[in-house]
């Protein structure tokens, strides 16, 4: 069939490129211009899908800006475990349920709602540095926007929370600490 057959218009395009790629005579500024043009004519003769694929391309850029504002202060389990051997506080900001069914050993509780009332009892880490933990570092996130609010130097959400760190078969606790 003559479906299977190029066009000679397009033969000749193949032919015209594979020559100037491997032609020593052009020069690279020729190469520039003839793709150049080449990419100004394939956006002329396909406008949606040109549109489409900038859109996509400026939505990645601005999710993956949004995701480094969020984890700007965003700690990997290494480092989180580093830091706590260090005598860094781990504050964890889940539920009451959530804490008791297992946290980092040491680990101070205060329920992300009431962490604003209960910024007394951990002034003292004003000046150290304070790992926020939830399930997924959503919550902490937020606790740890709030620290940094009202002067805590050093804080880190933990990456994944405390997900990523059962994930990584790291060991809880499900004693109570009082700090």
């Amino acid at each position: 069939h003559s479906n299977n057959r190029l066009r000679p218009q397009s033969i000749t395009r193949v032919r015209v490129m594979a020559g100037i790629l491997h032609t020593p005579c052009c020069s690279r500024s020729d190469l520039e211009v003839l793709l150049m043009d080449r990419f100004l004519e394939y956006l002329n003769h396909h406008p949606t899908l040109s549109l489409a694929t900038a859109i996509v391309a400026i939505i990645a850029i601005a999710y993956e800006l949004w995701q480094r504002q969020q984890n700007a202060s965003g700690i990997s389990l290494n480092q989180a475990i580093v830091l706590h051997n260090k005598g860094a506080l781990i504050l964890d900001v889940r539920t009451d349920a959530e804490f008791a069914s297992g946290h980092i050993f040491e680990a101070r509780h205060i329920v992300l709602d009431k962490l604003a009332d209960s910024l007394d009892s951990i002034k003292k880490y004003r000046e150290k540095t304070v790992i926020v933990c939830c399930e997924s570092g959503a919550r902490s996130g937020q606790a740890a926007k709030t620290l940094k609010a009202q002067g805590f130097q050093n804080v880190f959400n933990l990456n994944g929370g405390l997900a990523a760190w059962r994930q990584e078969n790291l060991p809880l606790t499900s004693q109570t600490h009082n700090a």
